[in-house]
């Protein structure tokens, strides 16, 4: 408990025989519940949390789900939020079964959650200058260009480091989402934000410590994640603007940013073919290449000023 709200961690775990212990014995004492969802795992995870669910071996009640066939950490986690709802959860938290989330941060976490002030808080590892030295670069570079991707998709635009899950969300939320829509993989905390924004849920980022090199294994390929999820984000993005400024609540932005599309990509791809023109074939009309640059620069500013009414309208969910 704290202060007189139950509170639940989901575990999602899979191939993490080596650290899963370390998580479930530096679970902080006010955790109520942990969940762990093992996702068909191939080593011995399963058998080490059967070992920990031993009667007294732990200060909380914990519970084993397990995946008959491999389905995602999305997968994972929507059923844990499902089950600690089911048990009545006020606050639900999730931390990785890789031993990555410092335990001393869940306070700071699932704090803004219980006393109000958000429905869901993420973590933030792009904080401080610490990310920059102890997240693998590539990593932390992907991670930024995603994280831009996902303030324009989910507009919320006050938070940064897309890809922790790191989080804390509400019962209030969770009932309110149609978690069945979330996406089952990796992108999933790009998909809730975008859930989170359509259903005017407050989000806060929190500050925490990167925790790198002790021992996990990461089975993210960036050429393979970046692509996949641009393409998720996308779709999200068209399906927030649907849902939110058509279907709940019609605002002129979405003139501005069909405006941006229907300007700005011609202009951008006649701008190009001009350069092509230029470079391999011979000179081109002066007024042919003004044209290109009024639809570039016409869509751009119908693009960003669709960006700042959002942002504008957004700003209470801070």
């Amino acid at each position: 408990m704290l202060e007189d709200c139950q509170i639940a961690v989901v575990v999602p775990a899979y191939n993490e025989e080596k650290l899963i212990g370390r998580v479930l014995e530096t679970m902080p004492a006010f955790v109520d519940l942990a969940i762990v969802i093992d996702d068909c795992s191939r080593d011995g995870t399963v058998a080490r949390v059967q070992a920990y669910a031993e009667p007294g071996r732990l200060p909380y009640q914990l519970m084993l789900l397990q995946h008959q066939q491999n389905q995602g950490v999305g997968a994972s986690i929507k059923s844990g939020y499902r089950a600690a709802a089911v048990h009545g959860a006020d606050v639900v938290a999730v931390m990785a079964g890789d031993a990555q989330m410092d335990p001393d941060e869940l306070a700071r976490i699932v704090g803004p959650v219980v006393a109000g002030q958000a429905d869901y808080v993420k973590g933030n590892r792009l904080f401080s200058g610490e990310a920059w030295n102890q997240i693998p670069r590539h990593r932390y570079l992907g991670n930024a260009f995603l994280s831009l991707l996902t303030k324009i998709a989910s507009g919320y635009w006050q938070v940064a480091d897309s890809q922790t899950g790191y989080t804390a969300i509400s019962r209030k939320a969770l009932e309110a989402l149609p978690l069945d829509r979330l996406y089952a993989r990796y992108g999933y905390p790009n998909h809730l934000l975008v859930m989170l924004n359509i259903y005017s849920f407050r989000v806060m980022d929190v500050p925490v410590r990167p925790v790198y090199h002790i021992g996990e294994v990461s089975g993210i390929r960036l050429h393979k994640v970046i692509p996949t999820l641009s393409w998720l984000l996308l779709k999200g993005f068209l399906w927030r603007l649907k849902e939110k400024y058509v279907v709940r609540d019609f605002h002129p932005l979405i003139f501005f940013y069909a405006m941006g599309a229907a300007l700005g990509v011609p202009g951008l791809l006649f701008g190009l073919y001009l350069l092509y023109l230029r470079l391999f074939v011979g000179p081109v009309a002066g007024t042919s290449a003004l044209f290109a640059v009024f639809l570039a620069v016409t869509g751009m500013q119908a693009l960003f000023l669709a960006m700042w009414m959002d942002m504008e309208y957004n700003r209470g969910l801070r």
